[in-house]
C-alpha cells in the first residue's frame, strides 16, 4: 500500500499522485536522494549517481503533459546496461570512466515511458561472480546477492521504486530473495538486450525488481513495449510444488516455509501436487555453466587478450573454462539447452505454475561471495518466467520467500498465481 514518505511509495501509488497534483516528480527524487544520503554509506549501491542530474529530469518531467506508465518515477539502471548521460564501468577497471554513446534500448524505453534514469547501480564484475561493495540492506555483514547487487539493494533500502538487473544464472531472483523485494525475470528474449554488456547470449536476460506486485505488469509492458497485461487476481493457481535436485543444500527455514506454504495455498483452493524432471532435465546445472563459460570466452576475447591483468581471478577461471572445454562437451550442452527449450511445452499443461525455492536460504554473512544461484540456474537454462515474492524473515532475520515458475511464459497467469499467493499468505505486497 502506499505511504505518505514518497520514496516508500510504490510505483503505481506515486504515478497516480503525479498524475492527480498531490506529488511532484521533484519532490519523489529528492525523497529518494534524501534516503541514499542517509543510507548509502553503508549499503553501497552505486555506481554512479549524480543528485543534479536527477533532479534535472525530474523538473522536465514536472513541466510536461504525462507521456507514459513511468512518469515522473525513479528507474536505477545495473552498470552493465548502456546509459548515455552516465558511465557504464561494469565494475571493472577496464571500463573506468566509459561513457556509450547511446541508451540501450530498455533505458530509452523508460525514458520514453517518462522515468527518471535515478542512477547506475553496482554489478558483480561484468555480471558474473566477483562482488562489489554493496551490502545486504537488512544486516551490511550480509551479501545483498548478485549480479544485480546494487539493484536488490537500492530497491530494498526504499532509496529507488525500481531497478533493472540481468540474469544469466540467478542474478535477478537471488537478489530479490535475499533483500526481500519482488522480482521478475521474464522469458528469454522478451526484453531488447541491445546495449546490455552480454555475457551469455544463450540465458542473459533482462530483469527488474520493485516492491509491490502491481507494480510488475506496469514496468514489464514498458520494457516490452506494449500494453500492460491484466490480471485477474482471483483465480486459485494449479501449483507443482517442486522441490529441484538440490533440495538438499537448502537450509531448513526455507525448505520449511515451503512445504508450508504449499499447504497453506491447497487448504485455500489451490491444487497442489508434487513434481519433478526426469533426465536428461533433472539436473542441468553443469551443462548451464559450460554454455555461459563457451560464451563469456567469446564475448570477452578481447579483454582476456588484451587487458587479462585487470580481470579478476574468478572471471579469468571462467574464461579459461570456456577455452577449455572440448567442442564434444560444448556440442552436447548447447544441444542440451535446444532440446529442453522446444520440448518444455510437451512436459506441461496450460496452467501450471512451479512452485520451489528462489534461494538456498537466508543470505550468507560476507561480502566475498554473491550467494549460490542453485535454485535459479535452472530456469535460465529453460528461458522460462519467474516471479520471486517475499514471505517473511528466517532465524537471523533476513528475508525469505518463495519463487513461481511459468513452464509455457504466460505473464498474466503467472501475475495472477503471484497476487492469489500473496493474498492465501496475508502479504502486504500487492
Amino acid at each position: 500500500m502506499g505511504s505518505a514518505v514518497p520514496n516508500k511509495l510504490s510505483i503505481s501509488d506515486a504515478t497516480t499522485k503525479i498524475a492527480d497534483g498531490t506529488l511532484t516528480s521533484e519532490a519523489l527524487i529528492q525523497s529518494c536522494l534524501d534516503r541514499v544520503s542517509e543510507r548509502n554509506d553503508t549499503v553501497q549501491a552505486w555506481a554512479f549517481l549524480e543528485p543534479d542530474l536527477a533532479l534535472a529530469q525530474a523538473r522536465k518531467r514536472d513541466q510536461q503533459k504525462a507521456k507514459g506508465l513511468l512518469h515522473g518515477i525513479p528507474i536505477a539502471i545495473k552498470d552493465i546496461i548502456d546509459t548515455a548521460d552516465m558511465p557504464t564501468e561494469c565494475n571493472s577497471p577496464i571500463y573506468k570512466g566509459y561513457r556509450p554513446d547511446k541508451d540501450a534500448a530498455v533505458v530509452e524505453l523508460l525514458r520514453n515511458a517518462g522515468a527518471v534514469i535515478f542512477g547506475k547501480t553496482v554489478t558483480t564484475e561484468f555480471a558474473s561472480t566477483f562482488p562489489g561493495p554493496t551490502t545486504n540492506p537488512h544486516n551490511p555483514e550480509h551479501t545483498p546477492g548478485g549480479s544485480s547487487q546494487g539493484s536488490g539493494a537500492a530497491v530494498a533500502d526504499f532509496m529507488v521504486q525500481g531497478a533493472l538487473g540481468t540474469q544469466t544464472g540467478g542474478s535477478v531472483i537471488r537478489p530479490n530473495a535475499y533483500c526481500g523485494t519482488v522480482g521478475y525475470k521474464p522469458p528469454y528474449n522478451t526484453y531488447d538486450k541491445t546495449g546490455v554488456k552480454p555475457l551469455s547470449s544463450t540465458f542473459d536476460t533482462v530483469g527488474f525488481m520493485v516492491r509491490h506486485l502491481d507494480d510488475v505488469p506496469i514496468v514489464s509492458a514498458v520494457l516490452a513495449g506494449r500494453n500492460p497485461v491484466k490480471v485477474s487476481k482471483g483465480i486459485a493457481p494449479n501449483l507443482l510444488l517442486h522441490r529441484t535436485a538440490q533440495w538438499d543444500e537448502a537450509e531448513e527455514c526455507v525448505q520449511n516455509l515451503l512445504e508450508e506454504c504449499a499447504e497453506k495455498f491447497a487448504a485455500s483452493g489451490a491444487s497442489v501436487r508434487d513434481h519433478s524432471f526426469d533426465e536428461p532435465y533433472d539436473n542441468v546445472q553443469a551443462m548451464q555453466r559450460v554454455v555461459m563459460a563457451v560464451e563469456a570466452c567469446r564475448d570477452f576475447r578481447k579483454e582476456w587478450t588484451e587487458y587479462r591483468d585487470l580481470l579478476s581471478e574468478p572471471f579469468q577461471q571462467l574464461l579459461l573454462r570456456g577455452f577449455e572445454c572440448s567442442p564434444e562437451e560444448r556440442g552436447a550442452a548447447e544441444g542440451l539447452v535446444k532440446h529442453a527449450r522446444e520440448n518444455l511445452p510437451n512436459l506441461f499443461k496450460p496452467g501450471e505454475i512451479i512452485l520451489t525455492l528462489g534461494a538456498p536460504g537466508e543470505a550468507p554473512k560476507g561480502l566475498h561471495s554473491t550467494g549460490s544461484s542453485i535454485f535459479n540456474r535452472a530456469w535460465t537454462f529453460f528461458g522460462v518466467a519467474c516471479l520471486y515474492l517475499p514471505v517473511t524473515k528466517g532465524p537471523n532475520g533476513l528475508p525469505i520467500g518463495i519463487q513461481l515458475v511459468d513452464p509455457l511464459n504466460d505473464e498474466a497467469r503467472l501475475l495472477n498465481a503471484g497476487h492469489w499467493c500473496a493474498r492465501a499468505l496475508g502479504l502486504t505486497i500487492t
